[in-house]
């Protein structure tokens, strides 16, 4: 067994992190692995890779604590001394061990969480819905917090959108790594157990080393699905009972799984994956029919396992727990529907009839699956509705911990993911509606042939039909229309549907739903709703749904419009004005939040988000979207999901709070001129950035942005058009990859110190920060976000094009923003506030600092145009691998 040196147990990670106040565990984590890491670059990297890597690494160090011109620019000279092939080995030696620390954290993470839960009186986290529940009913009464309760929602919504930079081949590996974590801290230390499981973690960082980080082609929307049902296999299918269960444990006690539950499912799931076709022409209705029965495959296979264990348990005898008449019932029809798995049935349970009627609802759920029409289930609902006669049963006949354990949690997971798994939504834009209707009535008026794309579109409906049929009316029926201006614009929908049906012919049932995404269509939006709820399919809608009514409202390109806290204004103020209005027309409202996981996309902490919204525009529901990497931080480890859904779901249900509803608004009456002054200077400041004659092509020139869109993160194309001459050329996402790449962050922050310093009043701000919820979001995401940027890389990307004017303008922001940050949250650094935080941002910081180094090498290279046709693949893909390891480094793209 090789021995891990001294020297090697400070490789590539000990001199910076050292200094830093780590958790001890996750230090000896980050060392072991950055010790095999080092191991592994002697052995099978180029001859000197190791000792190149250690200098950049250790001038990025020095550079990053002395902060003098003359440090930073060593460690420049040495990122540009290396050859194009040396420097692509530096750049994916870098990534890996990102890859490495980003694991070393997360295994923290659940290394806390167990700690936590195993403590023998574990406090219930106040952040926890149990907590919540407490505090509720303090403020409420019982009563009215169990209704509350009862009533919750949560409802993650997973997209393609492409922000997840790393291959799933990569991903895999790190989740193998990631086991093999878990199995080296509960082996003994210098035991055979331990030397195993080392080695086996060296086989996989080899295999990490290796394996190609870029993907070759991008992925279909087919593999797109077949990504997110990973996620589900691995983690959600039995990480949200879970979380159910947890919640019901703490309210109930020891009484918990000795009678019913009081929870109920309050997660439910969504996907755009294989839905969203705004801008993505790849994803057509095949796509959607195709991902609708790959999305129910997985789950109808996940609750035949779940049924066949429970069913091996029910070892019950008549004698000790006697069937009830509804049973026995239930077992006739059973019997009669399927003579031959009754005579198996016989065999296997004679003397044992829950174990019986079970061995036949697992012949249906199989049934369900392989589309046999004579067994199939119908629907979702009479599932359950016979295993709610066999729970029923086993509690007549004394047995209530066999009802309420393991079959209580399949009867949790039909409720929660019915015979779908996650409701698919479409979405398309107003105005690809709007020219195939005009297309229809004159096909219908004039005969008029339809076009490719209208067949297409009204091939959608038809889809959403059959869907609706085959999988029951939950799994599709959601439609967003992307750049809702004018009530015409969901009335258009529906219109297309009746097209798409033919004469006589049934639409499917539709929830039209608008996406208000600009700063102009969130101010008219209440307007447009009043409209809406008159037309005479809405208004049978709501009927038919109890007066249930969802808009989605966007963060990203109402930020690319008016800029990060001009827009963060116009969206509170938007649900405030949304949510008044539903309530004076007696509607159950539910919000949309279209975030991103990057902070000029609406991302962050998402509870504490939801504890600053207006009154009433959350009420115990919330919906929003969850993309690319944050998808895999966030719901990739069972333990963390279920931590994450609690806390968030916490926070849905504590939002509602009367004491919480009124400090939001009598905060933001308080700070109402303050939240004017800033919402003018910061878009005039915004404005005079990117309205700027030559910005966007100044723009595409000082950020990696025309590279990205060559990299294949997603099926979707990066932008609309084929050159970028405006911002309305641009989606969202890539506006916020770029800066970021370029380690300005500008769409995050961009306007706020200008506001900050119009403002002026340094204790009027202190005393915002402590009593505004939405001011206090801003401001603390704003300094995460300023943390991971560095103003003299930044100032480098912001140089290489030919505009001193704006250089200095983003500049000049930066530093007054970051000015203003500090002061008011304190402290004499960015996040002085948050020192976990901030430990783990400074951890990273240097390192990425290399990445950064060698994408601006690689970026200065390929502006200059002075490359030869011969070089010019080098050189790109040196850029890209750059942008894979910064994102890994900052942990968001887009």
């Amino acid at each position: 067994m090789h021995e891990l040196t001294r020297t090697e147990a400070i490789d590539l990670v000990g001199r910076g992190e050292a200094e830093q106040e780590l958790p001890e565990k996750m230090r000896a984590d980050v060392r072991m692995l950055g010790a095999l890491l080092g191991r592994v670059l002697r052995e099978s990297g180029s001859p000197g890779l190791y000792d190149d890597v250690e200098r950049l690494r250790l001038a990025t160090i020095a550079a990053y604590t002395d902060e003098s011109p003359e440090a930073f620019e060593r460690a420049a000279a040495i990122a540009d001394s290396f050859s194009i092939e040396r420097a692509d080995e530096v750049a994916r030696a870098f990534t890996v061990y990102f890859h490495l620390v980003n694991l070393a954290e997360e295994h923290q993470r659940v290394r806390v969480l167990r700690e936590r839960d195993g403590r023998p009186e574990k406090e219930d986290a106040a952040d926890s819905v149990a907590a919540a529940f407490v505090r509720l009913a303090a403020e409420v009464g019982d009563d009215t917090a169990l209704q509350r309760l009862q009533a919750l929602r949560f409802h993650p919504v997973f997209t393609a959108h492409p922000t997840e930079a790393r291959r799933r081949a990569v991903s895999t590996s790190i989740r193998r790594l990631v086991t093999l974590l878990g199995e080296y801290d509960a082996s003994l230390r210098g035991g055979a157990d331990e030397r195993r499981a080392q080695r086996r973690m060296l086989e996989e960082i080899d295999t990490l080393w290796r394996t190609a980080p870029l993907r070759a082609e991008k992925p279909t929307p087919v593999d797109e699905v077949r990504a997110i049902m990973a996620v589900f296999d691995e983690t959600l299918y039995t990480a949200v009972p879970h979380v159910y269960r947890r919640v019901d444990d703490a309210l109930q006690g020891p009484a918990a799984g000795g009678r019913a539950p009081i929870v109920r499912p309050f997660v439910r799931l969504g996907t755009w994956v294989g839905g969203d076709r705004d801008g993505n022409p790849f994803v057509t209705a095949s796509i959607t029919k195709k991902a609708a029965g790959i999305a129910s495959e997985h789950i109808l296979l996940g609750l035949e396992n779940s049924a066949n264990r429970i069913t091996k348990t029910l070892t019950l005898s008549a004698e000790t727990t006697p069937p009830a008449a509804e049973l026995d019932a239930l077992l006739q029809r059973l019997s009669s529907a399927d003579e031959d798995g009754a005579a198996d049935a016989a065999k296997r349970a004679k003397v044992e009839p829950h174990k019986r009627v079970m061995l036949l609802i697992t012949r249906r759920i199989t049934a369900t699956r392989r589309r046999d029409a004579d067994l199939a289930y119908r629907d979702p609902a009479h599932l359950l509705a016979d295993l709610r006669i066999v729970q029923d049963s086993l509690v007549a006949a004394g047995a209530p911990r066999q009802a309420y354990g393991h079959l209580q949690q399949l009867i949790w997971q039909v409720e929660t993911f019915g015979f779908h798994l996650a409701e698919l939504e479409v979405r398309q834009h107003s105005a690809v509606h709007a020219k195939v209707l005009a297309e229809c009535v004159a096909a219908r008026d004039e005969g008029a042939a339809l076009s490719t794309q209208a067949e297409e579109v009204l091939d959608v409906f038809r889809t959403i039909a059959q869907i609706q049929h085959r999988y029951g009316p939950g799994a599709a029926g959601r439609y967003i229309v992307s750049f809702t201006q004018s009530a015409h614009d969901l009335a258009t929908v529906h219109e297309l549907a009746r097209f798409a049906a033919g004469p006589g012919g049934t639409p499917p049932v539709l929830d039209v739903i608008p996406l208000f995404e600009t700063f102009a269509d969130l101010q008219a939006a209440p307007e447009i709703m009043a409209e809406i709820i008159q037309h005479p399919e809405f208004a049978k809608r709501l009927d038919a749904t109890g007066r249930r009514l969802e808009v989605m409202l966007g963060y990203s390109d109402s930020s690319k419009d008016v800029g990060p806290v001009a827009a963060n204004l116009a969206l509170y103020e938007a649900q405030a004005l949304i949510a008044a209005w539903a309530q004076d027309e007696g509607i159950q409202l539910t919000l949309f939040h279209g975030r991103g996981g990057a902070l000029g996309r609406g991302g962050g902490p998402a509870n504490s988000a939801i504890l600053a919204q207006p009154p009433h525009s959350v009420d115990g529901r919330f919906k929003l979207t969850e993309q690319g990497e944050v998808i895999f931080a966030r719901y990739g480890d069972p333990n963390i999901a279920m931590r994450h859904i609690d806390q968030v779901a916490a926070a849905v249900l504590l939002a509602s709070a009367p004491s919480i509803e009124q400090h939001n608004r009598e905060a933001a009456d308080r700070y109402a001129d303050v939240a004017a002054t800033m919402d003018r200077a910061s878009r005039e400041r915004f404005f005079s950035l990117v309205k700027a004659d030559g910005f966007a092509p100044w723009f595409a020139t000082v950020t990696p942005m025309e590279e990205i869109g060559m990299l294949a993160l997603g099926s979707r194309p990066a932008r609309r058009g084929l050159s970028v001459e405006s911002l309305e050329d641009l989606r969202a996402i890539p506006w916020v990859f770029a800066w970021s790449q370029a380690r300005i962050n500008l769409a995050g922050w961009f306007g706020l110190g200008t506001a900050l310093d119009a403002v002026g009043d340094v204790e009027l701000l202190r005393r915002a920060y402590d009593e505004w919820p939405l001011f206090r979001t801003v401001i603390d995401n704003v300094g995460m976000s300023l943390a991971k940027a560095d103003q003299r890389i930044a100032r480098r990307y912001l140089d290489l094009g030919d505009r001193a004017d704006l250089a200095d303008l983003a500049a000049d922001e930066m530093a007054l923003t970051r000015r203003w940050v500090v002061e008011i949250a304190g402290g004499d650094d960015l996040l002085a506030n948050k020192p976990v935080l901030q430990r783990a941002v400074k951890m990273r910081s240097p390192y990425v600092d290399a990445l950064s180094l060698l994408q601006l090498r690689a970026l200065r290279t390929l502006r200059t145009g002075e490359v030869s046709e011969a070089e010019l693949p080098g050189w790109q893909r040196l850029l890209l691998l750059s942008v894979s390891g910064v994102s890994a480094g900052l942990q968001n793209t887009g």
